[in-house]
């Protein structure tokens, strides 16, 4: 598993993660895209919305908790929408 300070998606085996470092209202409105995009493709992760961070989790609870195609999907396209946020992945700016 890489640093969570590195600019890649980390991984257990069981999730994909990555923190991207945001302000707080942009943050908020970061996360309710993620939702929206979650909610297109059908599949769900964990966003956790912090003071200057927003923190994904993406699993496959389905496939007992394993990194699945779906999930780097999903993360690619959070990836293609956090630059107009404003958000910038890995370590803090």
């Amino acid at each position: 598993m890489r640093s969570s300070r590195s600019r890649a998606w980390t991984t257990d085996g069981r999730r994909i993660e990555r923190t991207y470092w945001i302000s707080h209202v942009a943050g908020a409105a970061f996360v309710v895209h993620i939702a929206v995009i979650q909610d297109d493709w059908g599949h769900h992760s964990d966003a956790t919305l912090g003071y200057k961070s927003v923190r994904v989790s993406i699993s496959s609870s389905d496939l007992g908790g394993h990194v699945a195609g779906h999930d780097i999907e999903l993360a690619r396209r959070i990836e293609a929408v956090a630059s107009a946020h404003g958000a910038v992945p890995g370590e803090h700016p």
